[in-house]
């Protein structure tokens, strides 16, 4: 990843300055927010050790394997947070990640549980609200329910200008 391009986040910020020094083990998130975003580039990026670090020790993975993976992360959307600052010791945020898989755009709606635990945040677990294929050909219209599942009108959601 190139330094100085924006970080696949979402956050405006340079990947130097924002998931960056997460990664490599210099800071550590202040907030389950910012441990949802590096988690994110993570995966992106397939940093394993990231990712396996991060989660929370009773419910982490053996193995994290991506060799059958074949989509690509588009991009990161914070759809809520509850809790989860710098002083709570536990926090949810939802998000949709959309990806590409066999040529279909994808989005992928979860809400993620995190803890805290001696001043560390971890990701605990996660439901996945729904998952799949972003048609907006067969949309009934901008004041239909989006495809995606979150539940608000396509036009303040996925078809928003």
């Amino acid at each position: 990843m190139d330094l100085s391009s924006a970080c696949l986040c979402g956050s405006g910020h340079e990947y130097q300055q924002c998931c960056k020094p997460f990664h490599i083990g210099k800071k550590l998130p202040a907030t389950a927010l910012a441990l949802m975003r590096s988690r994110y580039v993570a995966y992106v990026l397939r940093d394993v050790t990231y990712l396996q670090g991060t989660w929370e020790v009773t419910k982490r993975p053996a193995v994290i394997d991506f060799s059958r993976e074949n989509i690509t992360w588009l991009r990161l959307e914070i759809v809520e947070t509850k809790k989860g600052g710098p002083t709570d010791n536990k926090g949810i945020v939802t998000f949709k990640a959309f990806y590409l898989e066999n040529g279909n755009e994808c989005v992928m709606n979860e809400i993620s549980r995190f803890m805290k635990t001696n001043g560390r945040w971890f990701y605990l677990d996660g439901v996945i609200k729904s998952m799949g294929a972003i048609n907006i050909q067969t949309n009934l219209g901008k004041n239909a329910a989006c495809t995606c599942g979150s539940g608000k009108k396509f036009k303040r959601c996925c078809g928003a200008d």
